[in-house]
Order: C-alpha cells, then sequence, then structure tokens
C-alpha cells in the first residue's frame, strides 16, 4: 500500500502535521467508517467520513463522525444552499478521483466547498480518510478546518 497520496501530498505542501495509519479495508462492511474505526481501535466519533452530496446541483463535501448521519436540510443551510442530496457513488468518484471507501476530503481532483460537523472541534485529534482504501490521516481538527478551508456547523441529524 503507497503512503503517498494527493491527499497526503496536499497536507504536506500546506505544511500540516499529521499521522498515518493502515488497516485491511474490508469491501463488504456495511458500515466503512465504522469499520475503520473497529480496525485501528479508534472511537467512532472520532473516525470522519468524507461524503460527496450536491448542493443546489452543485458538489460539496459533508465530513462527520462514522456513527452520525448527516442531515442535508443542516449541510444545506451551513453552505448557505437550499437543498442537499447525497451525490451518486461514481459521480463521487470521477468528480474526486477517488474509490468510494477510499474519498478523503483533501486533494481531491476539483476543489469543492467542504462543510465539518463542530462537534469534531471537541477531539484532540480525528481520522478521516487518506485518500486510498484502508489508509487513514490522524490529524488536528482545527488544521482540518483550515487546510480544506472548510465551514463548521453542526451537521447531524438528530
Amino acid at each position: 500500500m503507497s503512503k503517498s497520496t494527493r491527499a497526503t501530498q496536499t497536507l504536506e505542501k500546506l505544511g500540516v502535521s499529521f499521522k498515518l495509519h493502515s488497516y485491511d479495508y474490508d469491501p463488504n462492511a456495511d458500515a466503512i467508517g465504522l469499520a475503520a474505526a473497529a480496525a485501528l481501535g479508534v472511537e467512532p466519533r472520532r473516525m470522519l467520513k468524507s461524503l460527496m452530496a450536491e448542493l443546489d446541483g452543485k458538489p460539496v463535501c459533508a465530513v462527520i463522525a462514522s456513527d452520525r448521519e448527516v442531515s442535508m436540510k443542516k449541510l444545506a443551510s451551513a453552505l448557505g444552499g437550499k437543498s442537499a442530496k447525497m451525490m451518486k457513488p461514481a459521480d463521487a468518484e470521477r468528480l474526486t478521483g477517488y474509490y468510494v471507501g477510499g474519498i478523503s476530503p483533501f486533494g481531491q481532483k476539483k476543489r469543492v466547498p467542504v462543510a465539518i460537523d463542530e462537534a469534531a472541534l471537541a477531539e484532540t485529534t480525528v481520522y478521516l480518510n487518506g485518500g486510498q482504501r484502508g489508509l487513514q490521516i490522524e490529524i488536528d481538527p482545527r488544521d482540518a478546518v483550515k487546510a480544506l478551508g472548510a465551514v463548521t456547523k453542526s451537521l447531524a441529524a438528530e
């Protein structure tokens, strides 16, 4: 497994410190983020998932704890739109240049607006996909927000 991806290269260029963690990716897992958390012995609230969505027809990325669901209404509000829906997996892969199960918010082929659930800021470090299946980046959530130019708002469905 390569430890250098567009995601890690982007963080290195920005001078952001991070740690890499590899695990055995299970393509049959019902919840990829929860499987990654279990494989690495990390609390699910610290294992963040990157979800590609469409906001008023334009691509966006939502980042939220693996044990939570995104409220499309809250995502739309956070990024100043009216209506959000999940992006089709094939469209997400084409847009980001990553495969589903390995989509990172960092180093996507096309930069899109990112919203990170504000609950992540309560953690010392969080885990985000490293740009390939079975690779996670451990990072200070404030550094992730800065590197992504992300908005932080409550995104979780109640």
